[in-house]
This record gives structure tokens, sequence and C-alpha cells, in this order.
């Protein structure tokens, strides 16, 4: 960490070398600055911002078109296997790739006149990963599910008009925490940083940087051979899928430690792009994850299995089978994970409310006809917090009106559900930005419980309002995750945000007709050719949930009692003793590991541990290399999956899209 008194330099354009080349910077300050958060914005203005976004190109037409198709033909990807698998891919590294490759080609052959800029680049995969990944998680859960339940099929129209609302007020849900998680506290954000650092090779020329771009480069051709071996090689030949990587670890984990043990998700995976995201995360968080997936997988889920409820007729009935996997289980565990992630992110809100007042100041000069006279130069390039305010009051409209013609959703459960949204937004962003894992569905689960309270029975306002909430939380935490690459580039935040705006109606207009398309009716969810994993899921909670909460188990409400106080202590600890912060664990990365398989919680310890030690044996070679190589690893991996996924089913596809089959 720099000396407050002295930030630290950045070669870059800034006021340390005013001739140097604003797409030239040979290192990124990841670590940040000190102080209070006005010196700590200052730096940020006269050391990054200073000489690089007040002066360079970024927010173009041309930026934009790009990120808008690149960011609608990757948004197909995810769709498709969000339902197919539940997953999605973040789409921002893929699009600076793919982008830079497409504009230099047209750059070479004489079609585009000027290349583009690192910051143009750092604007189109704004829009990109808004158009391709922020707007499409909606359909393949909550809409999904609707779909299940009602066994009718949503009109095209409504479909849009939903989801253009809910990323309207996602997006600018992230305004006022911007300025708090990325400028004040400076939270990792691990893609983001990956993100930058890949724009940073890509468009690098000096020795510095053509080192870190060539490491870069060697870790991303081992992301991308690494996760074929994994996973493609079959796609070759089916003779190849003995030897692929996968299948070996398969092989291992069932030979040494059986069905019951990998039923709990205790095995491993071949990832390696989780390490390179734990060697971004720290070793405290990575720590804390370790030990909330031990205490999750290791500890609970053995007793949930061998303990039960007896029923009024004298049936023991187990709370899960031994053979239930961790779908069934995860149905119990998230509700302690996302009860400790929700009160200590909403506790680390409430003791930062000093950043929150500062972050919303400007809606009041709405009501004075101009924005406040003030020499705080960050207060002309941030985001105004007007535009958070006629956003949520935008998108709350919409949403209402949807609500109470198609749902009869009664205008005010709307608004209840817009209030929890914000709330459980800044949880999910917090623990995006420790974790790099964004909580959406748990998140969604705490709507969907609070609206069993207030409108039991009710199974489509249950999924609806839930919908709200996680596909707010997802926006929100996408949006800040690129503003966090612009933020170590030095952009302009006002400008990535239009960016980033910009985005949400491709995002509306491709997936949605799309999904249509796949999905014209609910026979073809459930089944082989779209299991649907995460519609089955929300549908699976809101029917758990249609009798209200009396029917929720005990073991769940305990759960949640101990997760909240568990999320409650850890923080107050950190304030209480900040000397012994860094051994205190982080209640994001305990209370996550309870929503998601073991065998991540050891990745990222893995990747902590190996970062851990390559900075204190080699700290220069460290400083050099860690952040690109992790990088790397991050950008190849995210786009040989693309690939796979698009090698592997992109025929079918485009034939599903085309009415053709």
């Amino acid at each position: 960490m720099s000396n407050p008194s002295k930030p630290p330099q950045t070669t870059g354009g800034g006021p340390a070398d005013p001739h140097a080349n604003p797409d030239e910077l040979d290192k990124l300050c990841i670590e940040g600055f000190q102080g209070t958060p006005e010196e700590i914005e200052r730096q940020w203005y006269e050391q990054v911002y200073t000489g690089r976004g007040d002066r360079m190109r970024q927010l173009t037409w041309r930026a934009v078109i790009m990120g808008s198709v690149l960011g609608g033909i990757l948004s197909l990807t995810n769709l498709y296997i969000g339902l197919k698998a539940g997953w999605g891919f973040g789409v921002a590294i893929t699009a600076c790739i793919l982008s830079y490759a497409i504009w230099t080609f047209l750059y070479k052959v004489k079609i585009a006149r000027t290349p583009m800029t690192i910051l143009e680049n750092n604007c189109m995969q704004s829009t990109a990963s808004s158009a391709g990944y922020s707007t499409g998680g909606t359909l393949v859960s909550a809409f999904a599910a609707f779909i299940l339940l009602n066994n009718q099929s949503m009109p095209v129209p409504l479909m849009m008009g939903w989801v253009f609302f809910l990323a309207v007020l996602g997006v600018t849900m992230a305004i006022p925490m911007k300025r708090q998680m990325i400028n004040t506290e400076q939270l990792r954000f691990p893609s983001g940083i990956a993100a930058a650092e890949t724009l940073r090779a890509l468009h690098s020329t000096g020795s510095k940087g053509m080192q870190s771009a060539r490491a870069l480069g060697i870790a991303g051709l081992f992301g991308l051979v690494s996760k074929f071996w994994t996973d493609g090689l079959v796609l070759i030949s089916p003779k190849l899928e003995p030897f692929m990587i996968g299948t070996l670890v398969t092989r291992f984990n069932t030979s040494v430690l059986g069905p019951a043990w990998t039923g709990r998700t205790v095995m491993f995976s071949w990832e390696p792009m989780f390490i390179a995201a734990g060697a971004i995360t720290g070793l405290r968080v990575c720590v804390s994850m370790l030990l909330g997936s031990v205490l999750c997988w290791m500890v609970f889920a053995p007793w949930l299995q061998s303990h039960g409820t007896v029923d009024a007729a004298g049936v023991l009935h187990t709370y899960v089978p031994a053979a239930g996997g961790y779908r069934a289980l995860v149905s119990w565990t998230l509700w302690a994970g996302t009860a400790c992630m929700v009160t200590s992110g909403l506790l680390s809100f409430a003791m930062q409310w000093k950043s929150a007042v500062r972050a919303f100041s400007s809606i009041g000069s709405m009501f004075t006809g101009g924005r406040k006279k003030t020499n705080d130069p960050m207060e002309a390039i941030e985001t105004p917090s007007s535009w958070f305010f006629f956003g949520q009051v935008f998108g709350f409209a919409g949403l209402a009106v949807l609500g109470h013609l198609t749902f009869h959703m009664p205008y005010w459960q709307t608004l209840i559900a817009v209030v929890i949204s914000f709330a459980l937004a800044l949880v999910a962003c917090r623990v995006t930005g420790e974790t790099d894992t964004t909580p959406v569905g748990a998140m969604g689960k705490i709507t969907q419980l609070t609206f069993g309270a207030i409108s039991p029975g009710n199974m489509n306002v249950n999924l609806m309002s839930a919908n709200i909430t996680a596909a707010s939380a997802g926006a929100s935490a996408d949006l800040l995750t690129d503003l966090k690459s612009g933020y170590l580039l030095g952009a302009h935040p006002r400008k990535q945000f239009i960016a980033q705006f910009a985005g949400i109606f491709v995002g509306t207009l491709v997936p949605v007709i799309c999904f249509n398309i796949l999905v014209p009716n609910a026979s073809v969810l459930g089944g082989d050719q779209f299991p649907a994993p995460a519609a089955q899921t929300w549908k699976a909670v809101a029917e758990a949930l249609s009798r209200g909460l009396s029917s929720l188990e005990p073991v769940k409400v305990n759960l949640i009692i101990i997760g909240g106080i568990i999320g409650i202590i850890l923080p107050l600890l950190s304030k209480v003793l900040p000397k012994q912060a860094k051994w205190i664990p982080s209640p994001a990365g305990l209370g996550l590991a309870w929503t998601f398989h073991w065998f991540y919680g050891l990745l990222f310890f893995l990747g902590a541990l190996i970062g851990t030690w390559f900075e204190k044996k080699h700290p220069k070679a460290s400083e050099d290399f860690t952040f690109p190589v992790a990088s790397g690893i991050i950008a190849g991996e995210s786009l040989m999956g693309v690939v796979l996924a698009f090698w592997q089913n992109g025929k079918e596809m485009i034939l599903k899209i085309l009415g053709i089959q």
C-alpha cells in the first residue's frame, strides 16, 4: 500500500510523465491508495485519471456498436448454457480479446482508419458485458420457472419490458455503490482486474508492458489448452474421452473418495481459472472460503444426511438422502450462507454511512436547480446520483405497471421488492468485490422468503419479486466489475456508465427473442434437451413457500438465525480489533462457501496460497507477473469455454433460432 502523503507513481500519461503514450501502462495500481476518502480520490484523479481519461477517446459509436454486436452474440451462448447447466460465462474478457483482434485486423486492411484506444476497448467491454451477461440470467431462472409452474409462456412484449426495466433498475443501483466500494474501500473485483490486465497487455508496446503481455499470452495459452484438454478432446473423437483431464479426475474421485463424498461435492476439480482468481482475491478471503466449505460440506452436510424428522405416523424421514447430491443439499445450506452474507453486507454498509451520504449528496441538487458548487473534480466525472434516482423511479414504475397488469401484484409489493433489491444488491456487490462470485440465486431466495410471508400461496408473485432482486444484484455487480477495470485504467466513470447502459437494449432484444424460440413451451424444460437446473430450483422454492413461512423446516430457520448472527459478529470484531482484522474470517467468503461446491473453496485457497508464497519468495517478480499470469489464465479458460459451447451446441442453437429445428 502506498503512503498517502506520496501517492504511488503510475506511468500512463499522468503528471509524472506528461509526454507518455496514454495507451501505455507499465503497471496497474492494483494495491490502491491510502488516506481519507477525499485523499484517495484526489490521488487517483491526479495519478491515474489525469493524462488518460481526460484526453483519450473512449465513449465512441464504434466502441458501443462493436460491444453491442459481440455482446449480442455471446448472450446466445450464455442463454443456451444457462438452460443446459444453470451456469453463465462472464463475457467482458472474451469481448476485450475479440474486439481487439477484429479491430486490429480492420485497421491493418485499412477498413478502419485508426486503432481503437485502450479506453475505447474498455467502454466496448462494458457494453458487451451488459448485453451478453447481465440481462439474460433472469430468463433461464425466474422466467423458465414461471413457464414450468404455469405451463405457458409469457408474451414476448411482456418479457422484453420486464427484462428492460430490470436492467435499468440494476445498472442504476450501482451508481451510489461505486464511490464507496471501488474508490474508498477499493475492493478487488478480481474479474475487473483481469479485464484491465488483459487490455493493458493487448495495448502495450514498451519493454515492461511487453514482458507482462508475453506472460499474459503464455498464461492464456495454458488456460486455452487446459480447458480444451479437460472438456474438449471428446469433440474431436469419442475415443479421446479416456485421456481427458475431466475423465481422469472423475475416475480419481470415484475410486478414492466414493459416491458419498462426491455427492457432497467433496472432490477434486481441475479448473485453473478459479486458482488464478484465488491468487487475485487474497489469502484472508480464500481461507474463509475454505473454512466455510469444510464446515458446510464436510461437517454439516453429513450431519444433515444422517438425521431426520419423525412424522405423525412415526416414520423417520431423512432431510437429504445419501445420494441426494449438490442440488438437494444446497437447498438447505444456502439459508445459512445467504443470511451470513446479508447481515454482514448490510452492517458493513451501515458502518460506512458517511461514504453512503457522500455518494447520494448530488440528489439534493435536483431540487435546487443545478449541481452544488464544489471544488471536488470527481463530481464532474462521476455518474450523478440524480441518475440513480431517476433510474430507480423509472424502473420501479415500469415493473409496477407490468406486475400489476400481468401478475396481479399490488403496487406496494413491487415497491417492497425494489427496496429489498437495493439492500441485497449492496450485499451481492460486496461479495463480488471480495470473492469474484455473485450470489444471485442466494439473494433471490431471501426475497422469495420475504414474499412467502407477505403473499403466501401466490407463487407467481413470489417468483417475479425474487426475480427483481436477483436481476438487480447481477446487473449491479456486473457494472461494478467493469467500473473496476475502468478505475485501474483511468477511464471516465460517467462515460463508462453510459456504455454499460447502451448494452441494455441489445441485451434485452436478442436474448428474449432467442429464448422464445428455444423455449416455445414448458415441454422443452426439465428434460435432456434443457434441464434448466436454475429454473427447477426457483420453482421448488416457490412451491415450498406457497404455504407460507410456517412450512419452512426448523433446521432452515435455525440456519438463518445462526448465519445471520455470525454475519453480524465478524464485521464487528474487525471493527473493534483492527490490528487483528486480517486473522478474522471474511463473512462474504465464509457465507458464499455454503452456496456453492466444496471444491471451489479448495481451488480459491490453492490460488491464494500460491500467490502468497510467490510474493514472499520473489517479491519483485510477483509484483510484475502475478496479476498478468492470473488474468491470462482466466481469459484463456473463459475464451475456450465460449468456443467449446459454440462447437458443441452452435449448430443446434442456430437451427433453433432460425426455426428450422
